[in-house]
């Protein structure tokens, strides 16, 4: 039985496929190249089978110019193999190729493996049915994005939308016809959403649901609630809602606004915040403003190898205020030692204040 990655990997190699014998026909004119280039950059798989059918088609070429692996030889060739077993997927025959055969032998096998395919009309459809160029978004298998403990990503999307991707983070992407849906399971992300009439750019984390309308916005998913806040434009926040009877309420918001969305606290009322520092984790920062230590720490945590540690109680309350780069524990550990009355101790694999 083949597997769901098994199939998306197959459809992105038909995509790649199909997007090669349109470049080679004639030249793409600059719609569908720059179509292309934005299948291209959703994902470095695309790239990967890109670049593996371009290089098939190269040794069929090549191939073809020497006498001993004309079409007449490998047809003679592969009718006096008795045990010839064609596979189901054309990129599978081309992989068990490359992992048996080297060097010159190689065009001669994937020459051998296509005409025994196209013996058999597996092909069929490449010379038989008009060239269609697929249509970005339609076209994108589910996308699926996760970052590390202190990693960030940014990555842009098929659309032209930007997606940010925090420390410890987990996100999917899926294009659909009529909507752009986007279910981050964990951690924090942060959007730019290219604005399509046509379209609308959901976001699902836990207990919210995200329906912009033109912005950027960031979403947090804590323990027990979800955090939207919105930097730029306007989106509406509802609560996700299984039930089909009731649809959910939304509430909408503007720049510099933020709602928290918890489990039976609907609707909620959206706050005014600085909405640039929420997001300074973007620039890799962090912002205080006479906040506890307790909590300094605890958002410090989300970044640094070694975790900091209050052993003494009193400190938890300890007001801290400043802005600090998530990746230089170093600095944070001297501005720690600058406090009056408070000791650092750094071991291998904590970071302990008393």
């Amino acid at each position: 039985m083949i597997s769901d990655e098994e199939k998306v990997r197959a459809a992105i190699a038909e995509q790649a496929g199909e997007w090669f014998v349109a470049n080679d026909e004639e030249p793409l004119d600059a719609r569908d190249s720059a179509a292309l280039a934005a299948w291209l950059k959703t994902s470095p798989v695309h790239v990967e089978e890109f670049l593996g059918v371009s290089g098939i088609a190269r040794d069929l070429k090549e191939a073809r110019t020497d006498p001993e692996y004309s079409l007449e030889a490998i047809l003679a060739r592969a009718r006096a193999e008795d045990d010839t077993t064609v596979q189901p997927l054309w990129p599978r025959v081309i992989e068990a190729l490359r992992g048996r055969t080297s060097g010159r032998w190689f065009p001669a096998a994937v020459a051998m493996a296509a005409c025994a395919l196209l013996s058999l009309g597996l092909l069929s459809r490449w010379s038989l049915r008009p060239i269609q160029r697929p249509s970005v978004p339609e076209s994108i298998a589910a996308l699926h994005f996760e970052t590390r403990h202190g990693e960030q990503l940014t990555h842009r999307l098929a659309d032209g939308s930007v997606l940010h991707l925090n420390t410890d983070g987990a996100v999917t992407v899926r294009y659909g016809e009529n909507e752009r849906l986007v279910t981050l399971t964990s951690g924090q992300a942060g959007f730019e959403v290219a604005h399509e009439p046509g379209r609308a750019f959901r976001v699902i984390a836990g207990s919210a649901e995200v329906r912009d309308l033109g912005t950027k916005f960031d979403v947090r998913l804590e323990r027990d609630s979800t955090l939207v806040t919105v930097v730029e434009g306007w989106v509406a926040v509802g609560r996700t809602n299984s039930s089909q009877n009731h649809a959910p309420r939304f509430v909408e918001m503007s720049a510099d606004q933020q709602i928290r969305v918890a489990e039976g606290e609907w609707p909620a009322v959206p706050v005014a915040v600085d909405a640039q520092r929420t997001t300074a984790w973007l620039h890799r920062q962090i912002v205080f403003d006479h906040e506890p230590l307790e909590r300094v720490a605890a958002e410090y945590n989300r970044y640094t190898s070694k975790p900091i540690e209050i052993a003494t109680p009193a400190l938890r309350n300890l007001q801290i205020s400043g802005v600090f780069a998530t990746d230089d524990p170093e600095a944070f550990i001297a501005f720690l030692r600058s406090l009056k009355g408070v000791r650092v101790e750094v071991t291998e694999t904590r970071i302990r204040v008393s």
